[in-house]
Formats: C-alpha cells, sequence, structure tokens
C-alpha cells in the first residue's frame, strides 16, 4: 500500500502541473486531467492502494494503516531521486530513516481487531460534514498562491479521513447485498472524489509542498482519534506510549520531506493534452507529493 500510494504521489504531482490552472470548485479539472496518460496511471496505483488500504482497515487501527498512508511521500522521494534526478541531503535521508522506525513502532503497537459499527447519529455526522467540506470547497477555491495551496489541502485530507472512517466499519461487512446497500460505501465513494478534486485544486496553486503537507496533517489524525473513540481501534496493552511516539515521527517526517514536492524546475502549464508526456520525459525536479487515501 505504501509503494503504491508513493508512485500514484509522484505521478499525480507531475500532472497537475501540466494543465491550465482552474478557479473553482468543478470537476471539470478530473476530466481535463484524465485525459492525461501520467494522472491516468496515477489514479491506477491509487486505485490499487486504495484497494490494500481498504483490505487493511478490516484487522488494522486506522492510527497505523492512515500513518502508513501518509509514508508514501517516502517512496515518492526515491522515486524522484531514481527517475528524475531529484537531490535528496542527507538530512532528508535521515527522516526516511525516522519514517520507517515510526512505521515500525505503529506495527508494534497496533492490536488487530474488527471495527465497531458507526451509530445512525454518526453516519448522519459524516453527511453533514460531506455538504460542508462541499460549501467551503467552492469559497476555498477561489484563494490563490500558497494560501490557496494549504487550505484546499487541509479540505482535502479531512475529505480522505472521513473516507477512511467509513471505510473501516465498512471492510468488516461480508455479506454482498448488505456490502452495496450500506450507505457507508456511497459516502467513501463521494468523500473520496471530493478529496480528488480538492488536491489537484490545491497542487495547482503553485505550492504541491504546502498541499500536501497541509493534506497529511489533517488525513490521519483526526480519522486516528475517530478511530480509538469510536471505532473500537486498540493499543497493545502498555504500549501506548510506543503508538504515541511512533505516530508522532511518522507524521512529523512526513511534513518535513514534504518540501521537496515541489519539482525544482517547474515548467510552465500546458493547455493541451499533448503536454503532458510519459514521467520519463519530464524535466529534472525535486521530490513530489498524494495523493491520499480514499481511492
Amino acid at each position: 500500500m505504501i509503494v503504491t500510494y508513493g508512485l500514484a504521489n509522484f505521478l499525480q504531482a507531475i500532472a497537475a502541473h501540466k494543465v491550465s490552472e482552474h478557479k473553482s470548485f468543478h470537476p471539470r479539472l478530473l476530466l481535463e486531467l484524465a485525459v492525461h496518460r501520467v494522472y491516468l496511471a496515477g489514479i491506477g496505483c491509487q486505485i490499487l492502494g486504495f484497494v490494500l488500504a481498504f483490505m487493511a482497515r478490516r484487522d488494522l487501527p486506522l492510527f497505523l494503516v492512515q500513518a502508513s498512508v501518509a509514508a508514501g511521500i517516502g517512496i515518492t522521494a526515491v522515486l524522484g531521486v531514481v527517475f528524475l534526478k531529484w537531490r535528496l541531503p542527507k538530512s532528508e535521508i535521515s527522516l526516511l530513516v525516522l519514517l520507517s522506525f515510526g512505521i515500525v513502532a505503529l506495527v508494534i503497537s497496533a492490536e488487530p481487531s474488527p471495527s465497531d459499527q458507526l451509530t445512525p447519529a454518526a453516519v448522519i455526522a459524516l453527511v453533514v460534514i460531506l455538504v460542508g467540506l462541499a460549501v467551503a470547497g467552492v469559497f476555498t477555491a477561489r484563494l490563490k498562491g500558497v494560501t490557496g495551496s494549504v487550505a484546499l489541502g487541509g479540505l482535502a485530507g479531512l475529505a480522505f479521513g472521513a473516507a477512511a472512517v467509513a471505510s473501516r466499519p465498512l471492510s468488516n461487512i461480508l455479506d454482498v447485498q448488505a456490502f452495496v446497500t450500506d450507505p457507508l460505501l456511497y459516502l467513501m465513494i463521494i468523500y473520496s472524489l471530493t478529496g480528488q478534486l480538492l488536491l489537484a485544486l490545491a497542487m495547482q496553486r503553485g505550492s504541491t509542498t504546502a498541499a500536501v503537507a497541509s493534506m497529511d496533517a489533517a488525513f490521519a489524525a483526526p480519522a486516528a482519534a475517530v478511530g480509538l473513540l469510536l471505532l473500537g481501534d486498540q493499543i497493545a496493552a502498555g504500549r501506548e506510549w510506543l503508538a504515541g511516539v511512533g505516530f508522532l515521527v511518522t507524521l512529523g517526517s512526513v511534513l518535513a520531506l514534504t518540501r521537496y514536492a515541489e519539482p525544482q524546475e517547474q515548467q510552465p502549464r500546458e493547455t493541451s493534452p499533448r503536454a503532458l508526456e510519459p514521467a520519463g520525459t519530464a524535466a529534472p525536479g525535486r521530490v513530489g507529493p498524494p495523493a491520499r487515501d480514499s481511492v
């Protein structure tokens, strides 16, 4: 899951900077990106990562799965170094090592268990939050520059986190009919698409770094808290401190690494579909960002 999300981040960051900038909260941006091979390849990797994350949430707590999804930035960094000759100083190599230790600590501290089901009130709350995100997206899409990247990235993180919350109890439903009729399935899909649109808008505002950092901050912590409070997520007895340290180290390393999410030599935006070529033809740059979780 970590590897596939890292590859998805890498490809989608390249694609988001190759189309004309959109200044409104409109799905037309996703349709425009959908004609580009690099973006479609990134979406394919993201869908695979989503399936793997969905399977992981059947038994694993959200604080582990969400942090692991965010850790895909480490894979993105390695891909940038290998394929686009991005520069990764020793301090960032140290961050990759810390990121690995953080994930290991979370794995050791997590206690596998099935999820509790959300109450009807919690499901209604997810619907209300979705409406609130859509309204906020309409107004936030008007912001420009780093401010727009941070605001839209934060909204994208909340959307992806809500999709993760919906998917945790959904992944424990084994009956096909019950699965396809459960409202959580459709909330998960809508939240994922909303997050994808918000992330694409955030990356277009000129700072992939700011977009991914704010998304990761809003993506992992709230969902992890909901998992512990409402979904019955468990921490192994006596390892609560290890879970806390692992989560903070992982998220801190991710946020620090996002400064390398922005290409070093940004190319002008293009409006022609031909402008986007396979990743191997892109100009050298610096480590790139996520999408995130969700689909």
